[in-house]
């Protein structure tokens, strides 16, 4: 597996890496489903997306888009809404037909914009946007069109040769 690092993290060279990172990855479960785990201990379920109590990959490229829209905001929204702002993020998106790949995503915060008028909203709004295409990672990375490379390595698993 691979190192993984954050956008504030400094890239390393697999010479300056000890063993191989865990930091992020996804074990098999039986059937087409894993659990995915990051080093800070959370946990979550993916699966086919016919199958309950699992989210699809597309599922989980969807809601990091939302969640990181949001969490890059949150602070342009509490300046505006208060620290104790109620909020709910949602996604959709529409596929590009014969080629399984999403075309375009949607993100959309809901909102209590009551307190403000008509230019305070405008002005959030383009505050919103802009903070988000400079803060949010997985937009940007989206936009960019980031490569991505698959590698097959032999590791003995569960004690198994």
């Amino acid at each position: 597996m691979t190192d993984t690092t954050t956008p504030d993290e400094p890239t390393r060279t697999p010479e300056e890496t000890i063993s191989p990172a865990r930091a992020l990855w996804a074990e098999r479960q039986g059937g087409p489903e894993y659990i995915a785990y990051n080093g800070r201990g959370a946990q979550v379920r993916i699966g086919r997306g016919d199958v309950e109590g699992v989210f699809s990959p597309g599922e989980l490229l969807k809601i990091a888009l939302a969640a990181c829209t949001a969490l890059s905001t949150d602070h342009v929204l509490r300046s505006r809404l208060g620290d104790d702002f109620p909020a709910v993020v949602g996604v959709s998106s529409t596929g590009v037909e014969d080629e399984n790949r999403y075309g375009h995503l949607d993100v959309e915060l809901l909102l209590d914009l009551a307190e403000l008028d008509e230019e305070k909203r405008d002005k959030l709004a383009e505050r919103v946007e802009r903070t988000s295409g400079r803060q949010c990672t997985v937009g940007r990375t989206l936009k960019a069109g980031a490569a991505y490379d698959v590698a097959i390595t032999h590791e003995p698993l569960r004690g198994q040769s």
